[in-house]
């Protein structure tokens, strides 16, 4: 071997060096704080652990455990309640809403902002604000139904209304979905709809036709994101039940969501083995989930370049 060869390999090995270096904070923090805590609740999904005792090993018995837990089968029936009757409303709302801030109207820039500033308030603010607007007795929409003659539901305290309350609170925090819509319609070209203008469409042809699939990647993104957050549904449940004095759950575990059940489980009866196991099954609903939907995205998502 020559020396200049040598010379080279010991000056890859110093970028090399020099480069793991510089991302070892990024691998350290990876290691510590993803890497074990993943294999870790694993490992404790396979035991009885209780924080204070040794882990004794069950093997799948956590997981056989979970199939008699009428708990558990309500709680995903809660978030599946609100995945699908809370995510495609708010999409469709946010859809409507990019539409009114993509016409060329005077202020369009104000309106953009105003719409947006809600979504700036803290979660667990907006939730708080919403409560006082549902309650049965003060809150301000049962005081305009009322002045409608409309029926003025226990939004709060009866089973049937608490999640569509928590459905209704959702569109107040659209704002993002909103503005990345919008972004979505101006890239639509405008030859497009000069195309079909000539070729006799109607407002609703345009939109089915060149909307609609023009910004299919757009929505892509917003249904798998929106599964994900809604399949991991906890704030607004558990300030809405802790908030009104309820107990966790909500009245007849209506808004026992599965994050709460799983916090609950593992805060409350301090049962961290069966929590793990929860949280296995939850990345295992959120995986199969975000799989489908890709498989099924050829069907509709367009993109760009494609023929």
């Amino acid at each position: 071997m020559t020396g200049n060869a040598i010379g080279i390999r010991k000056r890859e090995r110093k970028r090399l060096l020099v480069g793991l270096c510089f991302i070892s904070p990024w691998l350290i923090g990876l290691i510590l704080f993803q890497l074990y805590p993943i294999l870790s609740s694993f490992y404790y999904s396979m035991t009885n652990f209780n924080l204070f005792q040794p882990p004794e090993w069950v093997g799948f018995g956590n997981y056989a455990e979970m199939v008699r837990d009428e708990k558990v089968w309500l709680s995903l029936y809660n978030t599946l309640f609100m995945a699908v009757f809370g995510l495609f409303p708010h999409l469709a709302f946010a859809l409507a809403i990019a539409l009114l801030l993509n016409k060329n109207v005077r202020g369009q820039s104000v309106y953009r902002t105003i719409y947006f500033l809600p979504t700036l308030v803290p979660t667990v603010a907006a939730t708080l604000l919403w409560m006082w607007l549902l309650n049965a007795q003060y809150g301000l929409i049962n005081e305009l139904l009322g002045r409608i003659g409309l029926p003025q539901p226990v939004w709060l305290l009866d089973p049937l209304w608490t999640k569509p309350s928590l459905i209704m609170m959702g569109f107040w925090g659209t704002g993002t979905t909103t503005i990345m819509y919008l972004a979505a319609l101006q890239e639509v070209p405008k030859l497009y709809y000069e195309a079909a203008e000539i070729d006799g469409a109607n407002a609703w042809h345009k939109f089915r036709h060149i909307t609609l699939p023009a910004i299919s990647p757009m929505t892509l993104f917003h249904v798998i994101m929106g599964l994900i957050g809604a399949l991991q549904l906890f704030t607004q449940g558990y300030v809405f039940t802790e908030g009104n004095g309820q107990a966790m759950g909500g009245p007849e575990n209506s808004l026992l969501f599965f994050a709460i059940y799983l916090y609950q489980t593992a805060f409350s009866f301090l049962k961290m083995g069966y929590a793990s196991a929860m949280a296995w099954l939850l990345f295992l609903l959120v995986f199969l989930l975000t799989v489908v939907v890709f498989k099924t995205s050829a069907r509709w998502v367009y993109y760009g370049g494609e023929r």
